[in-house]
């Protein structure tokens, strides 16, 4: 069979403009544990993933809570979405009660065989900007796989930390994070759904909520540094209710390796640069 020319799709591009509330990104802390910015003071890193909602209306979003491909996102079929990492440079951070605004453009599309079936990989650019001015630069890497059953087992041994927190991805967690990011996809949430249609034995936890994680636990463990680069990738998916283990370790002068790992082996890693 021929492979479909996503060539169309290329440099496809959406702006979406919001507020960085103060009263959700109280909602953002209140999910995640932590203090909530007030006006007028930074928005903390990876929040902004909580903000610039898309504007499909209930109606219309796909039977995995998605919303429909097609529109910006090139047509996938029954393919399975899923979150496979990205890369952030931090510029400087937004300010929580101003308007920004988040542009998008489809950079790159691939179809290659994998062990599973065919997949389709879509990277996506965000620029996320106040007064004019790039706050931060994003690439998101988005697959989108075969309906098959997911690898869920873990075969990168975890290195030895110096620092690490312990994760209980409780269903309210689960929850209040779909909720903030308004995040529609039945995986993190229905159980039916995510056993029954996609395989999985149990809810997963969210990609970027590992991701937040992460670099949370680095600024507890490091509040005097300054993060300027993060790069995150997904090796299999962490699922709910089994406790997980944030943690990294700074490999040089400027950069540091983090990781979520279960039962000893690698489930998501990523690679953050620092100034002192």
């Amino acid at each position: 069979m021929t492979s479909p020319d996503y060539s169309s799709w290329l440099n496809r591009s959406i702006t979406i403009p919001s507020t960085i509330d103060a009263e959700h990104a109280k909602r953002v802390a209140l999910a995640l544990n932590v203090s909530a910015p007030l006006t007028g003071e930074p928005l903390p890193w990876l929040w902004q993933w909580a903000f610039f909602v898309d504007s499909t209306i209930t109606s219309e979003i796909g039977a995995d809570g998605h919303p429909p491909t097609g529109d910006f996102l090139p047509p996938t079929g029954t393919r399975i979405r899923m979150w496979a990492g990205g890369r952030l440079d931090f510029v400087k951070p937004l300010i929580v009660g101003l308007p920004a605004t988040k542009s998008s453009t489809i950079t790159h599309i691939l179809e290659k065989q994998g062990r599973q079936g065919k997949l389709i990989f879509v990277t996506v650019k965000h620029e996320y900007m106040q007064h004019g001015a790039v706050a931060i630069s994003e690439e998101q890497d988005i697959v989108y796989r075969e309906p098959s059953r997911p690898n869920l087992v873990g075969t990168e041994p975890s290195p030895e930390p110096q620092w690490h927190e312990q994760i209980q991805p409780t269903s309210a967690l689960l929850f209040r994070y779909s909720a903030v990011t308004f995040n529609s996809h039945r995986i993190h949430y229905d159980y039916p759904y995510v056993t029954k249609k996609e395989n999985y034995p149990n809810v997963v936890v969210h990609g970027p909520l590992i991701a937040t994680l992460m670099l949370q636990s680095f600024q507890n463990a490091h509040p005097t540094k300054r993060i300027r680069r993060f790069a995150f990738r997904g090796i299999r998916p962490l699922i709910a209710p089994a406790e997980f283990t944030i943690a990294g370790q700074i490999t040089s002068d400027d950069k540091a390796t983090l990781w979520a790992e279960q039962e000893n082996t690698l489930a998501h890693q990523a690679i953050l640069h620092f100034d002192q």
